[in-house]
């Protein structure tokens, strides 16, 4: 935390969004509840890339001198590299790259790093995953050492970023040694989520979705896919842990949902401050 506190400043949660699905924007609103709770900014706000209340309607409406923006996304994709940016003024549509500290007039935007790739969401890993064969075990809550852990993504062919973070999750959880394994499975790259019954010889599994929301994803393609058919809408059900071949396999809710976020988006905010002083002191002597 900032020793100087955050009463002067303004804190915007950007999310996706998306009209499609109502509870994609939940985490957004989540965590901003969470933050007015903890009064450590002058004001907290929600916005949007694709539904209202838009980023730019809410920026273009607040006035402290200092403004945090936390993309709640999990890499540092189109999105949050390039699109977003552009839209906020920050980078020219074929520049290289830009500054994440921008000076206006009397106004400081910070456009912090989304909270997807700090280094802090392995800890929300892997308490999602002990969370949940801890509340729903069946009979008995399994080892970790008899335990495949996946961390599962959307991955997309269209940027190579995309699952970047979840192999990084991956690499970090091999590293603790806390697991039998530990393998990153995706939505639209290889390996599919569906391959994970054969990806494992232990005898139980948790799967935990790398998304911010429990969005349509997370509620019906990845259950889907782990089912092995087609769901019906409205009719589809998911009980913990499901049994197939002697496996027993536990599916978390998203890891963008766990109370956890809420001190990564504040660690988001502190780097940022720390990095901008660094810059300015020199600037000063």
């Amino acid at each position: 935390m900032d020793s100087e506190g955050y009463c002067d400043a303004a804190l915007i949660l950007l999310g996706h969004g998306t009209v499609m699905d109502a509870d994609s924007c939940a985490p957004v609103y989540q965590h901003a509840s969470e933050m007015r709770r903890r009064r450590l900014f002058g004001s907290v706000r929600e916005a949007f890339w694709r539904q209202l209340p838009r980023m730019t309607d809410v920026l273009g409406e607040t006035t402290a001198p200092r403004v945090f923006i936390v993309p709640l996304f999990m890499s540092n994709g189109y999105f949050v590299e390039h699109a977003i940016p552009i839209e906020l003024g920050l980078r020219q549509p074929r520049a290289p790259g830009f500054s994440r500290v921008q000076r206006r007039g009397s106004q400081t935007l910070f456009y912090c790093q989304p909270v997807g790739t700090h280094k802090s969401m392995t800890s929300v890993v892997l308490a999602r995953a002990r969370d949940i064969v801890v509340r729903l075990p069946c009979p008995n809550a399994p080892p970790c050492s008899e335990t495949a852990l996946f961390v599962a993504g959307h991955g997309t062919d269209r940027n190579e970023d995309s699952r970047k973070p979840i192999e990084r999750q991956v690499e970090l959880i091999r590293a603790l040694g806390q697991y039998g394994e530990a393998h990153a499975v995706f939505l639209e790259e290889e390996p599919r989520i569906g391959d994970c019954w054969g990806m494992s010889r232990c005898p139980n599994l948790v799967v935990v979705p790398f998304f911010i929301s429990d969005g349509l994803h997370v509620r019906q393609d990845i259950p889907a896919l782990l089912m092995g058919k087609v769901p019906e809408p409205h009719r589809f059900t998911w009980r913990n842990p499901i049994i197939r071949d002697g496996q027993r396999l536990w599916l978390t809710s998203s890891v963008g949902t766990d109370p956890l976020i809420a001190g990564v988006i504040l660690e988001r905010v502190a780097e940022l401050v720390a990095e901008d002083r660094e810059i300015r002191e020199p600037e000063r002597g």
